[in-house]
């Protein structure tokens, strides 16, 4: 599957693209460094309306605005203020991570502290789950045309 990197492993920078146009729109300022680059599964539409999200689980530097193929590894449930926004972990071609509880942790302090600068925004980490539930979300989520909406 192919994914758009938003934001690299290690920085505070949010990337705002137009998931489906890969648009830049702007950046802002995040409580915490994202531990692993992000950014979305291209041809996927969430339960949010905007493109399945996914963590790259890989040491190797990754830019924004780079579209990569990866495999599923995994995901975990995510609540956004009351909304359902599961997120797909993925690793590239060849490499092996295991999602343990170390990256667990990690992910869960990550997303919990993310956006202390803004009031009133609270993101709950769920259960993780292993590459057959990813795949399957993934299975779900894929846009059925296959061709890219409208650009705005």
């Amino acid at each position: 599957m192919k994914v758009f990197i938003e934001n690299e492993r290690g920085s505070r920078t949010k990337n705002i693209f137009n998931e489906k146009t890969l648009e830049f729109r702007k950046s802002v300022e995040v409580s915490r460094a994202y531990p692993y680059a992000y950014g979305f599964v291209i041809g996927t539409t969430s339960g949010d309306g905007d493109n399945l999200d996914c963590f790259v689980l890989t040491a190797k530097p990754l830019k924004s605005g780079e579209t990569i193929d990866v495999e599923p590894i995994g995901m975990f449930e995510m609540d956004d203020t009351g909304e359902n926004d599961p997120k797909i972990l993925a690793t590239l071609p060849g490499e092996s991570p295991i999602v343990d509880e170390r990256v667990q942790t990690e992910l869960r302090n990550f997303i919990a502290h993310v956006f202390d600068h803004l009031p009133g925004k609270k993101l709950v980490v769920g259960q993780f789950f292993g590459k057959d539930e990813a795949v399957a979300l993934v299975q779900q989520s894929t846009d059925i045309s296959g061709s890219p909406p409208p650009r705005e």
